[in-house]
């Protein structure tokens, strides 16, 4: 009671001291960059990984993009060219006049060169920057390069996705926080007690909100995704914490007539009960850290802070707005427009079996469902914008018009025989769907000897270490086909030098799918298991974890089942994120109902009666618990373009309805299944195998 009592007495204080607070976490949460690349979160012992930093360190390259360039004359293109490779941090633009004079014809290139710069109208230019591909300065060149050239430019390439999508972001994220506001407000105008009430806990979440971006700056970085969706995701969280208080303070205030002993013992009981609920949630989003691809480690940090943020402020911040706050905020208070649930419980319970059979029939093609779905997941971040977007339409007319969907690059040896090289682009071009192979090889000639290639020609494609050779294929990153060929070009590219490497989008794109597959099912292994010994510490039973881990399990296996039913594409992160956040988020209402239902078994009521009671007493705060994560994210899924946002959204809004009804309807038949062992496996339930008559004969009536 020291701490309860002491945030009362400090109430205003408390307040000014956040507010202060707001000051600094304005700042960091502005000063934090973001990262809007993906492979940046790939394992750095990766040899894609390793190829990429060789490839800056020993070239000055990065960012790669292919500009194509319709109906624009020699002239122009040649024109622009120049002005692209004054642009900052351009390093190198190959193109027709890097090898000939203007004046040249094109046809004393060498075919595959005229063919691979060249289609129809259409002619493409190479361009390499001295910054990595999602640097901030690669993005202002990619910005800067679109305005030189104009509607007749189309930038291709990792860095122009990259640009598009951190401007989409900024250009959504006001929008859709706003709508997960503004619908979380109104569910709580609608389920909650009080016409105020929704506004002093959006401010007091608000704070803890900012607090948490804030403090991300000591990060150094988060991903777009993290940014996105951690202010949505601790608002729809945390607002349980919120209610709990008021509801508990309600309850006080009729025990006691000061508003301040009621506050500081509500405040006692909060903190105890959001402890132990608090733990699973934070539980599930730490085991997203145990992931190798990195960005599960970032949203899993970030959303744990903003979980435990969000009981700090639920039990000092919310207190003292309410204090403060009191006398407009009684004279709000209405009915809850929630019915009273007697009727509902009574009729779930004396027709528990049909329930059961409803979840034996519905689990088995929800489990298909589910391990189709893992398998139908895209990893073209590309899938994730809309058409309309320069990106989109770039790679669309690069595809179209040159018949390029993917560049890969290779790091050789620059000590390699010429001859071995040769041979070595001989055979990869002899693979499906490359289309060809560029290097100083492709360059040299009969007609154009190597010492007459210009400088800038030589340093872009040799060094003191490596030879850089470009690949062009006809197959689509991430697709089967593509992780098929670069499965036979890195086995070409080991049998001549075991030291080379093969990187780009697609190589890296390959990458991730094997450590997302692994990640995938280590993260599911740990979530469940620190889960489960929460659970059973909590309740100090060894059956009920599996009980109730089974029923949200139950509900993600619906939930990540249905876009295979539905003819859905998801991308690739969101069944791993989605998996362990419904989990950690929505497995409170289980073990809300289950704790009531333990508490009535050893008071001495029989298994229906007091089932029928858990039921009763819960339903309300799941609905709104529910309720609340829903409204939070589902206004955000249908707003969002950018898909990878909207799925994860829709996927959490959906996750918690269908969390929300497996708790009302199949956890109360299994608990009633399962007694006698629950009874038998549960520390003091021993001596509720046997209830008392009198109960059995009260419940029967």
């Amino acid at each position: 009671m020291k701490f309860s009592k002491a945030v009362v007495k400090c109430r205003v204080p408390i307040l000014i001291l956040a507010l202060l607070l707001m000051i600094p976490s304005a700042l960091g949460m502005a000063a934090t960059r973001v990262n809007y690349d993906m492979l940046n979160y790939l394992p750095g012992d990766m040899d894609t990984v390793i190829g990429q930093n060789e490839l800056l360190d020993g070239f000055h390259k990065g960012a790669f993009s292919f500009l194509i360039l319709e109906d624009m004359p020699a002239k122009d293109v040649a024109a622009l060219k120049k002005q692209v490779e004054r642009v900052d941090h351009v390093d190198t633009v190959l193109w027709y006049d890097s090898l000939l004079d203007i004046s040249a014809p094109m046809e004393l290139l060498p075919d595959k060169l005229y063919d691979a710069f060249n289609a129809g109208n259409a002619t493409m230019m190479a361009v390499f920057f001295d910054t990595s591909t999602s640097s901030d300065l690669t993005m202002d060149a990619i910005r800067e390069i679109r305005a030189l050239a104009g509607e007749r430019c189309f930038v291709s390439g990792m860095s122009a996705l990259v640009t598009d999508l951190k401007d989409l972001c900024e250009e959504e994220e006001p929008i859709y926080v706003g709508i997960a506001v503004a619908l979380a407000c109104a569910a709580m105008l609608l389920l909650l007690d009080s016409w105020l009430v929704p506004f002093v806990f959006l401010a007091s979440i608000g704070m803890m909100v900012l607090m948490n971006l804030g403090s991300n700056y000591f990060l150094g970085e988060i991903s777009y995704i993290t940014k996105a969706l951690s202010a949505v995701l601790q608002l729809a969280v945390t607002m349980d914490y919120s209610i709990f208080l008021w509801n508990s303070y309600n309850e006080q205030r009729r025990r006691y007539d000061d508003n301040k002993e009621a506050m500081a013992r509500a405040i006692q009981a909060t903190l105890t009960s959001v402890l132990g609920s608090s733990i699973t949630t934070v539980a599930g989003f730490i085991s997203l850290c145990f992931m190798s691809f990195t960005m599960g480690r970032d949203l899993g940090i970030v959303m744990a802070k903003g979980v435990l943020l969000g009981v700090l402020g639920c039990v000092t911040v919310l207190p003292a707005l309410i204090l403060v706050f009191d006398k407009p905020l009684q004279k709000t208070r209405h009915r809850s427009l929630i019915p009273n649930m007697d009727k509902l419980a009574g009729g779930v319970v004396k027709v528990f079996p049909v329930f059961l059979a409803v979840f034996a029939l519905v689990v088995p093609p929800a489990l298909y469902g589910y391990n189709r779905t893992n398998g139908e997941v895209y990893y073209d971040m590309g899938q994730c914008l809309p058409e309309d977007m320069e990106y989109v339409i770039a790679e669309g007319k690069l595809r179209d018009e040159f018949n390029i969907a993917s560049t890969h690059m290779l790091l050789v040896d620059a000590g390699l025989p010429a001859k071995q090289v040769r041979s070595m682009v001989d055979e990869m071009e002899a693979v499906d769907g490359v289309k060809y192979v560029l290097g100083m090889e492709s360059v040299v000639g009969s007609r154009i000897p190597e010492e007459f290639l210009p400088e800038s020609v030589t340093s872009m494609l040799k060094s003191d270490n490596w030879r850089l050779l470009l690949i062009n294929s006809e197959y689509k990153v991430a697709s089967d086909a593509v992780n098929t060929q670069i499965g036979q070009l890195n086995g070409i590219l080991k049998k001549y030098d075991q030291g080379g490497l093969l990187i780009g989008e697609a190589p890296c794109m390959r990458d991730m799918i094997e450590t997302t597959d692994h990640d995938f099912k280590m993260v599911n292994a740990v979530s469940i298991i620190a889960i489960f010994l929460i659970i059973a510490i909590v309740e100090k039973s060894f059956t009920l974890p599996f009980i109730l881990i089974a029923v949200i399990e139950a509900a993600i296996f619906v939930n990540l089942g249905l876009p295979h039913y539905l003819g859905q594409s998801l991308p690739f992160i969101a069944p791993i994120c989605i998996s362990t956040i419904q989990l950690g988020a929505t497995v409170d209402y289980a073990i809300l109902m289950t704790t009531r239902y333990k508490a009535e078994r050893i008071g001495g009521a029989d298994k229906k009666e007091a089932v029928h009671t858990a039921l009763s007493t819960s339903i309300p705060s799941v609905i709104v618990s529910g309720m609340g994560l829903f409204a939070a994210t589902f206004g955000v899924a249908l707003y969002s373009e950018i898909d990878i946002i909207s799925s994860m959204c829709m996927l959490m809004a959906r996750g918690a309805l269908i969390s929300m009804a497996s708790v009302i309807f199949t956890l109360p038949a299994l608990l009633l299944l399962c007694d006698k062992l629950i009874c038998a496996t549960t520390a003091g339930m021993k001596q509720s195998k046997h209830p008392k008559i009198s109960n059995q004969e009260v419940y029967a009536k």
